[in-house]
């Protein structure tokens, strides 16, 4: 059933994504404290999308004979339906796993929907577009720079819930965004780097994101750090983790 028309949602954000560093001014030891990076998302479902990343074999069956039997390169689905934490980025050598992702990576539908300003009207908005699972992982480079990867699976019975996904956080991303560009080797995926966000007695926060989509599953990666960040960077993990996909 279609979810109603409401007005627009804001994503709250996890907290790995949040982190803002205090400064000396009135703080003790440069504790970490966390404010808000906000998304927001338009809820009314997008125009359907030209399917992509269909799998082909590498050559055609003679005629009359059956098609061989893709090999995992060629099927996407010999992968994503496996364990879906294993085609997440590893941790790089030296960084620490960050503290604000789960022990095992998993998060529920609710949990993930929670990330939202309006839960309840985000996981309906979830469910009508037929999320089936969510995976992330995340570390710390140093004592303040976190980066955090979502992998959200969809149902590929036909639906375009990860291609519809991608596009809501994109089109926020535009209009709040400094600067932006493409993620190779995707159709539409784009990396933005956000204006610094600064508050009096804290540290300058920089961020990334970036948000592409291949087949059923829609990648979402953030970089905070008090350092600026640079699209090589950003653009770098997107293109490795979509690599994976």
């Amino acid at each position: 059933m279609p979810v109603p028309e409401v007005p627009p949602r804001r994503r709250a954000g996890r907290t790995v994504a949040l982190i803002a560093v205090a400064a000396v001014l009135g703080v003790v030891g440069g504790t970490a404290v966390g404010y808000g990076i906000q998304a927001e998302r338009e809820p009314t479902p997008l125009p359907a999308l030209n399917q992509t990343d269909l799998a082909y074999p590498a050559k055609p069956a003679p005629k009359g004979q059956e098609p061989p039997a893709l090999s995992v390169a060629e099927d996407r689905g010999l992968k994503t339906e496996g364990d879906l934490s294993k085609l997440l980025l590893p941790k790089p050598a030296g960084a620490k796993k960050s503290e604000f992702v789960p022990e095992d990576g998993w998060r529920s539908v609710a949990s993930y929907a929670s990330d939202f300003n309006g839960p309840s009207t985000e996981l309906a908005y979830l469910l009508d577009g037929g999320i089936r699972r969510v995976v992330t992982t995340g570390w710390r480079t140093g004592r303040y720079k976190y980066t955090e990867i979502n992998l959200v699976q969809f149902r590929s019975d036909g639906g375009q819930g990860a291609a519809e996904h991608s596009e809501g956080q994109r089109r926020f991303m535009d209009a709040e965004a400094g600067e932006s560009q493409p993620v190779k080797g995707s159709a539409d995926g784009r990396t933005y780097l956000l204006p610094v966000k600064r508050k009096a007695g804290y540290e300058d926060m920089y961020r990334a994101r970036a948000y592409v989509h291949r087949g059923d599953i829609a990648v979402e990666i953030f970089v905070t750090d008090i350092k600026k960040i640079s699209q090589k960077e950003i653009s770098s993990l997107a293109e490795r983790q979509l690599g994976r996909l």
